[in-house]
């Protein structure tokens, strides 16, 4: 499985902020990060993958670096990549993390 190693020890980093708890399974060819069974954050290959709450998609996209996943060559609702640029900072990186933890009790609450 190749994915971006550093990408994974800084997001691992950046959860020792967080008082929830993330575990992590292999998943898309790559590495997810879950918050009580749900996606938050991962990595494909080089970009990290994010999901987000749907009425957040359009001002996400909108950033520079950010495309829609389109791992099954159609983009996926409410999931983007980021490439390697749009998250060179940890500042950048922790907006992507709570977009994704944001999401994920978006859908525990459902």
């Amino acid at each position: 499985m190749a994915f971006n190693e550093r990408l994974a020890d800084r997001i691992r980093e950046q959860f020792t902020f967080f008082p929830e708890t993330f575990t992590e399974k292999k998943m898309f060819g790559g590495i997810c990060f879950m918050y009580e069974g749900k996606m938050t954050v991962g990595i494909v290959k080089e970009d990290l993958m994010v999901r987000i709450k749907s009425e957040k998609m359009e001002e996400s996209l909108a950033k520079d670096f950010v495309r829609p996943m389109d791992f099954t060559k159609k983009p996926m609702k409410e999931f983007v990549y980021v490439s390697p640029e749009g998250c060179e900072t940890e500042l950048e990186l922790l907006h992507w993390i709570e977009l994704g933890l944001e999401h994920a009790k978006h859908k525990l609450k459902q």
